[in-house]
């Protein structure tokens, strides 16, 4: 079941209705029931993995409370690492496992001794990085003191499968969700508009840009030696904007739901193209994840306090992890390793490129202008080993970029008619929101406050471009992988 598939808009407006219409008692139960039956969607087993995980943080969070008390700290400490270790094992087994005996058989083969690897066909369950770190967030945030032990099994659970962000995001902290699920959430017009417009915003981009997008990448980046020069960087520059207005549009859809119910998640995403630097993009790009490595693997580490050598260190580990967390294949590793190279130089050449910009005396904006440029071209040379299908693939399109500038070629992987009509229509609508939110108050919360046929206009012009432009199939969110 998925975001956009008329099945998800059923369950939705089925839960609202009861959510309101039940007591504060009865509501936990029916969003546990409903998370429950949203995951078991795809395959029942995958809810009974989830439910381990579950179990084990929340008896360690328990025994954490029990062992209260700086004497007993050693005792906090071991249940933090049970816990730790149990939901990374669990991550491991059905996401790492095929990965790391591949890499292990191709290390014995460079030392001459022939081992194939067992082939267990293991299904990878749908979110199981997103929910394995929001759980793992929570023991963590206990053993700190930087939230309560939540003893009822049921809300807690709830925390763990949360319907509208349990399978991609955001990847929320128990301090800002858990406490959520005990307030008495009231009916309002305001938050409920605010909710379908936010929702209808993410099906657009979902269906009428992203999924329009994917029709573009694909043949490309699954023939990369078909294609040279123009035609791959129209690949990638296409795909850029899928991946941003197709995971943009999940949160979107996520946080809109979860509004009709008078829950707050929190933002993840805030226009990264916009981002003038490495450093600046991943404060804009999948902001629950950054913040998570951040607060939990890099501060861990040492962060910047312990000189300029370590704090390398811990940058390249953050961005390595961030890669392997997104898949177990090296291209996820070397697209994190490239981000953290970058910007660590960033950082390094900060003074330099201030000196260079002063020396030739760039007005503010054309300096601007220019590290957007910069920078948006970097993160695209990243997507190039995000989407290849693998490593030899990446090597055959970054190595044709620039073997041809046939503009006849384009014809054979650009649309026509009026798909590339309500393509670029939608594409030029995105620019206008996300330049004129850049500017203030996201165009969708100023909406309230425009006359009324300003605003049913906007709605219908969005509408009539869902309608009539998106795609027929119901095709599954990138991030759905991860």
């Amino acid at each position: 079941m998925t975001f956009n598939s008329f099945a998800f808009l059923a369950l939705h407006a089925f839960v609202v209705l009861g959510f309101f219409c039940l007591p504060q008692r009865a509501r936990w139960p029916l969003l546990l029931a409903a998370s429950y039956y949203f995951y078991m969607y795809w395959r029942v087993e995958y809810a009974l993995i989830m439910l381990i995980s579950t179990t084990i943080d929340y008896v360690a969070g328990l025994l954490m409370l029990r062992w209260a008390g700086e004497q007993l700290r050693g005792r906090r400490r071991i249940c933090l690492w049970v816990s730790l270790s149990g939901n990374l094992a669990i991550l491991f087994f059905f996401k790492y496992y095929a990965f790391a005996l591949g890499a292990l058989a191709t290390a014995l083969g460079w030392l001459g001794v022939q081992w194939q690897a067992p082939v267990l066909g293991l299904a990878l369950p749908v979110g199981i990085s997103f929910y394995t770190f929001q759980s793992m967030s929570y023991t963590i945030d206990v053993y700190r003191g930087d939230c309560q032990v939540e003893r009822h099994f049921g809300i807690f659970t709830l925390y763990e499968s949360f319907y509208p962000q349990l399978v991609a995001g955001p990847i929320e902290r128990s301090y800002r969700l858990l406490p959520q699920f005990r307030q008495e959430h009231r009916f309002h017009w305001d938050q409920a508009r605010e909710g379908m417009r936010r929702i209808l915003w993410g099906l657009f981009k979902k269906a009428v840009i992203a999924d329009r997008l994917a029709g573009i990448v694909q043949p490309i980046y699954a023939d990369p030696l078909g294609h040279a020069g123009l035609p791959l960087w129209i690949g990638t520059y296409a795909f850029a904007l899928q991946i941003y207005t197709d995971f943009s549009a999940y949160s979107d859809i996520a946080i809109g739901t979860a509004r009709m119910l008078g829950f707050d998640l929190m933002e993840n995403f805030r226009r990264p193209y916009f981002s003038r630097s490495i450093g600046e993009f991943w404060h804009r790009w999948h902001i629950s994840l950054s913040t998570w490595f951040r607060d939990y693997v890099y501060i861990t580490l040492g962060g910047n306090r312990r000189g300029p050598r370590r704090w390398v260190v811990n940058v390249m580990t953050v961005f390595l992890l961030s890669g392997l967390w997104h898949g177990a294949a090296w291209t996820y590793v070397i697209w994190g390793g490239l981000h953290g190279f970058w910007l660590v130089v960033g950082e390094r050449t900060r003074a330099w490129r201030d000196r260079l910009a002063g020396g030739l005396r760039l007005p503010p904006a054309w300096r601007a202008a220019l590290a957007r440029l910069v920078c948006f071209h970097l993160v695209c040379l990243g997507w190039v080993f995000f989407r290849a299908e693998g490593l030899g693939a990446a090597r055959d399109i970054i190595g044709h970029l620039l073997a041809g500038w046939n503009l006849a070629a384009l014809a054979r992987v650009l649309p026509t008619g009026a798909e590339a009509i309500g393509l670029v229509a939608a594409l030029v609508l995105l620019a206008v929101v996300d330049l004129a939110d850049e500017s203030g108050e996201a165009v969708w919360q100023r909406a309230a406050g425009w006359p009324a046929g300003v605003r049913w206009l906007a709605y219908a012009t969005v509408s009539l471009l869902l309608l009539n432009f998106s795609t027929v199939d119901d095709v599954a969110f990138i991030y759905f992988q991860f």
